[in-house]
């Protein structure tokens, strides 16, 4: 039994799938977090940008 374990323990089989998921996990979170971080000083922005532009007149005559 402990050379079952033994075994187990030893073998790496299928630890590149495991640090894939881990990599990909970690970026993901990190993504999210930017996102998270970012988005509300980009609408703000995007609501002042269109109030300036709201505000500018089309010139009709050249």
């Amino acid at each position: 039994m402990f050379n079952l374990i033994n075994t187990f323990a030893r073998d790496e089989d299928g630890a590149v799938t495991v640090d894939w998921v881990v990599l990909t996990a970690a970026i993901v979170g990190l993504g999210i977090a930017v996102l998270t971080t970012v988005g509300g000083a980009t609408d703000e922005y995007a609501d002042e940008i269109g109030d300036h532009l709201d505000s500018l007149g089309i010139k009709t005559t050249y």
